[in-house]
Parts: C-alpha cells; sequence; structure tokens
C-alpha cells in the first residue's frame, strides 16, 4: 500500500495533537491538590483533606498529627474534613504539604514519590519502590 503525502502529513499532524493533548498538566506525575479551605470564626476547615492522605498514600491521622504539630494548634478530622483552630490561608497548608512530602514521602536517592513506610524494631524506613534505597525517618509522621 502506498500512502500520499497528504495522508501521511494528516496522520502526522493527528499524533502531534494527541500529545500536545496529553501535556497540558504540569508535567509532573505527581502533584499535591490544591487546599480547599473554609473559615468559620477562628476555626480553619480543610474540606478536601481526605484527599491528601490518598495521594500521598499515609495514614490520615499522622498527617492530620503533622499538620496540628506544625501549626502548633488542635486539629481534629470530621468525616472527609480536618478543622484546626485558628486562621490559616491555604498557601500555609500547600508550604507544610510540599515539606510533608520532601521528608516523608520523597525517596532521598531518585526523588520518586513511590515509597512505602516499614518499621523495624521501632525504627521507621522509607522504602523506595522505584530504586529500592532504603533510609531511616527522622521523626513519627510517616
Amino acid at each position: 500500500m502506498v500512502m500520499a503525502k497528504a495522508d501521511y502529513e494528516k496522520l502526522l499532524k493527528r499524533i502531534q495533537d494527541k500529545i500536545s493533548e496529553k501535556k497540558t498538566g504540569t508535567g509532573e506525575r505527581f502533584e499535591i491538590p490544591s487546599p480547599d479551605v473554609m473559615w468559620e470564626g477562628q476555626r480553619t476547615i480543610l474540606r478536601n483533606f481526605m484527599d491528601f492522605p490518598k495521594v500521598l498514600r499515609r495514614d490520615a491521622d499522622k498527617i492530620l498529627q503533622y499538620l496540628s504539630k506544625e501549626f502548633a494548634t488542635p486539629a481534629e478530622r470530621s468525616g472527609d474534613k480536618a478543622i484546626f483552630v485558628g486562621r490559616r490561608e491555604p498557601h500555609d497548608f500547600t508550604r507544610l504539604l510540599e515539606i510533608y512530602v520532601k521528608d516523608y514521602l520523597e525517596c532521598p536517592t531518585c526523588k520518586s514519590p513511590d515509597t512505602k513506610i516499614e518499621k523495624e524494631n521501632r525504627i521507621s524506613f522509607l522504602v523506595c519502590e522505584a530504586c529500592g534505597a532504603k533510609s531511616s525517618l527522622k521523626g513519627k509522621y510517616a
């Protein structure tokens, strides 16, 4: 079968369109959701709190405990929401979650977010599912 140059050009254009459709994101496979924050008096409600444990593949209670400690304020979970005492801005949550990812999720060797936590003799280790590296974790929020 002989393909005409016009047909070839059409197919090439279709492929380029498909590729450019897929590249509309930031280019990273792993993205932290944007915090959905609402205020009620002197309380901050993180309405999409349960999205974070799903994306980060970590225990929701540990993430809440981490945020509570970093904000130095009591926090509680109510369904899919988290309620913090005091007013917090969305960028505060974003900044703390980026630090959490760097300390408790990202592999220090290959920077992959595909990690899991293993405990051995009361010591927590971060084990990378991509490169197999194993490193100890400081802190108790893993």
